[in-house]
């Protein structure tokens, strides 16, 4: 707010105030069917039914994807990890972070455009809107109109069905914490627990909010990723483009009419590419920040382009060099393979090998060795030297499995107690093991601690499955 100039009044001055918020105009967008659109379906398609498939799924008698935070315990399928095991979810953000930049040095903002959730999500609760509104005409119209039986009802049901679909989104999103079946039991018995009552209606409103309300706001306002990927695209980055120099200058004419003849550019100027944008932007104007790259105006520009018999691509994918200086659809794709993007896609292929590496590398049981503070090192009566360990063995399997502890390091070292280590299925066990070292190799031996090694082993096999060194102390 600010004030305007004092306007003088008989009750002396007056100070009026201004305000400086625009409220913003409120965007229809417009139904449009085409090859984008149709393959912005489909992956509205693929990930809902992972997303919501996922959490039904049974894998050794027990949810296939569980996150329990209870215990704490992640199933991701047949793999079972633990919170020592959170550096694979850093290498997992870090891969996810560079395959975001890949593909936008590549292709901008296709994430956005198909498979972001916010994207997702507004064209689920889109398609409800025209299903029950109509589409933009009709609804421009209906939100004009005064409220009455025909509004509330459309308006009513509209927002009961968000609301069911958000609703639902929420359960599916705890349904990742809490089992979903024994979930589904408890709602069914009105019996939910506080916590996940609270997080589904949680991400419920988030679901409704966002995509029902919110949607482009969203994407200009709110989202970082609008205001970093000007960092990472160039003049070679394949973007929706306008092509000006064939649709320009733009005006109307009849269908039969030749452009040429006229004066004019392959544009009509018919707006129906602002009519689709989900973020109301002209794409003639240039890229934008706002533009998510869903290719919506491709698709209802070829429609206008097919009516009226010129060549499609008028607004098409490409990049701002092959807009610019007429460049072939060949050495357009050429330019894709430049440094920049040879250097983002090794490292994003080397580290998603050695993501895959580690994770089928990965030991079954993981071993941790403290030596018992207590008690340094104990002789007994036959001159042997003791030495007393706290081994505690975390399983990363599924099954009951017995192991092996063996001692390297030392001539004549053995494992005395503890050699035979039973391990349940995903628990954390300690173990109590006793190293002995013979009189006549502990004699050799100066004082002070040495150097070992304890590895454990399958029964039956040699190689070891871990390895972790410790020492071995010979009192004075």
């Amino acid at each position: 707010m600010r004030p305007s100039p004092a306007a003088a009044g008989a009750g002396g001055d007056e100070v009026r105030f201004a305000s400086l918020y625009e409220k913003p105009e409120k965007i229809y967008p417009r139904s449009v069917s085409g090859r984008y659109t149709r393959l912005r379906w489909a992956t509205v398609w693929l990930t809902q039914l992972v997303f919501y498939g996922v959490p039904w799924l049974v894998w050794n008698g027990r949810q296939a994807v569980l996150f329990d935070l209870d215990v704490p315990r992640f199933f991701v399928f047949g793999l079972v990890l633990q919170p020592h095991d959170l550096v694979f979810l850093a290498a997992l953000l870090v891969i996810a972070a560079m395959t975001l930049f890949f593909f936008t040095a590549v292709a901008g903002r296709l994430w956005c455009g198909y498979a972001c959730p916010q994207t997702v999500y507004t064209e689920i609760f889109l398609w409800i809107e025209r299903r029950v509104e109509g589409d933009r005409n009709a609804r421009i119209r209906l939100d004009a109109a005064p409220w009455g039986a025909n509004k509330l009802l459309s308006k009513g049901g509209k927002h009961l069905l968000w609301a069911l679909v958000a609703l639902y989104t929420g359960f599916t999103c705890v349904g990742y914490f809490v089992p979903s079946r024994e979930l589904a039991t408890q709602v069914a018995s009105l019996r939910l627990t506080p916590w996940p009552t609270f997080w589904i209606l949680f991400y419920g409103f988030a679901t409704y909010g966002n995509a029902g309300w919110m949607r482009e706001q969203v994407c200009k306002y709110m989202c970082p990723y609008a205001r970093l990927q000007s960092t990472m695209i160039d003049a070679d980055s394949l973007v929706i483009a306008y092509d000006n120099r064939r649709g320009e200058p733009r005006g109307a004419r009849a269908r039969n009419a030749d452009p040429a003849a006229l004066g004019l550019g392959s544009c009509v100027d018919c707006a129906l590419c602002v009519q689709v944008c989900p973020t109301g932007i002209d794409i003639r104007k240039g890229l934008q920040n706002e533009c998510i790259g869903c290719a919506a105006c491709i698709d209802v520009c070829d429609i206008v382009m097919d009516r009226l018999g010129y060549a499609r691509g008028l607004v098409r994918y490409a990049t701002a060099n092959a807009v610019t200086r007429g460049w072939s659809r060949t050495q357009m794709l050429r330019r894709l393979a430049r440094p920049r993007i040879l250097v983002y896609g090794a490292l994003l292929a080397g580290t998603a090998a050695a993501f895959v590496a580690a994770l089928a590398l990965r030991a079954p049981v993981a071993m941790d060795v403290v030596r018992d503070r207590g008690t340094m090192a104990r002789v007994d009566d036959d001159g042997r030297v003791e030495n007393v360990y706290r081994v505690q063995l975390r399983s990363r399997i599924e099954q009951p499995a017995r192991y092996l502890l063996r001692a390297e390091g030392l001539a004549g070292l053995v494992v005395d107690e503890g050699a035979e280590l039973e391990l349940d299925p995903g628990v954390v066990r300690p173990h109590t093991v006793r190293l002995a070292l013979p009189a006549q190799q502990a004699a050799a031996l100066a004082s002070g601690a040495h150097a070992v090694t304890l590895e454990l082993v399958e029964p039956g096999r040699t190689k070891p499955l871990v390895r972790e060194r410790s020492t071995f102390v010979v009192p004075r």
